[in-house]
């Protein structure tokens, strides 16, 4: 995970200069205030927009992916 970028696609080139593979990278907002609550993070990022993968929008489309960006940050965010 990456977070402090001035765009999503600043950290997205960051991961992938770590070898993280495009596939696994998605963008999304994190709103601290608002830790606990459903919304505090928000699947919305131009680097979504990947029609190959079946994710035509800015948004997580994938429930199954969804879940896992919020256990992972979770994860992260909690230590």
């Amino acid at each position: 995970m990456a977070i402090g970028g001035e765009m999503h696609a600043d950290e997205e080139a960051a991961l992938l200069g770590l070898e993280s593979r495009q596939i696994d990278l998605w963008g999304i907002n994190l709103h601290p205030s608002q830790y606990g609550q459903s919304d505090w993070i928000e699947f919305d990022a131009m680097i979504n927009i990947r029609p190959r993968q079946g994710n035509r929008s800015r948004g997580v489309e994938d429930p199954t992916a969804q879940h896992k960006i919020v256990a992972v940050v979770d994860r992260l965010v909690r230590g």
